[in-house]
C-alpha cells in the first residue's frame, strides 16, 4: 500500500504511520515534547539534514500536531510548540520508548530513563484501557470494523471485518 493511500486507510494505524512514520517526524515530536522549540536547537540535537528537518516540521503544523511561534521579529524566527494533538502524541511515543527499553538494550538498562519531574522516580510506561484503566493483552482484543468504508478493498473478504489477535498456546 503507498504511503499516499494510508492516510485514507481504515485502520488508525496505517493512518498513523503515513502521518508520524519517518525517524526525523518521531524524534522531533520527542525532542519537542521535552521541551526543544527552536529550528537550530532540533537540527543541531538531531544531526538531521536541514531541508528534511523544515520539510517535517512544515507537515507537523500543517497536521495540527504542531504551532510556529514567532519569538524574533529580524531576521523572523520561529519555535515549534505542541497542540493539544500533539500533545496527545505522546502517548504513542511513551509505548514505544517501553517497548524500546523492553526489547532493545539487551544486557542492560537504557541509558535514558524516564522520571517524574515532582518525585524523580523513575516511569515505566504502559497502556492501558480508558474505560477500565487494565492493561491490554494481544491475546484478548480483536479489530472490527464499526462500518464497513464505501468502496473498501477488504469488501467481500470474511475476514476483512475483524483481525483477532492469536491465542496464547499453553505449555506442553
Amino acid at each position: 500500500m503507498s504511503r499516499k493511500r494510508l492516510d485514507r486507510a481504515p485502520c488508525p494505524i496505517a493512518r498513523t504511520t503515513a502521518l508520524a512514520g519517518d525517524t526525523w517526524t518521531l524524534l522531533l515530536l520527542r525532542n519537542v515534547s521535552f521541551g526543544q522549540r527552536r529550528f537550530d536547537d532540533l537540527q543541531r540535537a538531531l544531526e538531521a539534514p536541514r531541508a528534511s528537518l523544515s520539510r517535517r516540521l512544515a507537515k507537523l503544523v500543517e497536521e495540527g500536531l504542531l504551532e510556529r511561534r514567532r519569538y524574533q521579529q529580524r531576521p523572523p524566527r520561529y519555535e515549534y510548540h505542541l497542540t493539544e494533538k500533539g500533545r496527545a502524541f505522546f502517548d504513542v511515543l511513551a509505548a514505544m520508548w517501553r517497548w524500546g527499553e523492553d526489547w532493545l538494550f539487551r544486557g542492560g538498562a537504557a541509558p535514558v530513563t524516564l522520571v517524574d519531574r515532582s518525585s524523580g522516580r523513575t516511569v515505566r510506561p504502559i497502556v492501558v484501557d480508558e474505560a477500565t484503566r487494565a492493561p491490554l493483552l494481544l491475546g484478548e482484543l480483536r479489530a472490527r470494523f464499526a462500518a464497513r468504508p464505501a468502496g473498501s478493498a477488504l469488501r467481500g473478504r470474511p475476514e476483512a471485518g475483524a483481525l483477532r489477535a492469536p491465542h496464547a498456546r499453553a505449555e506442553s
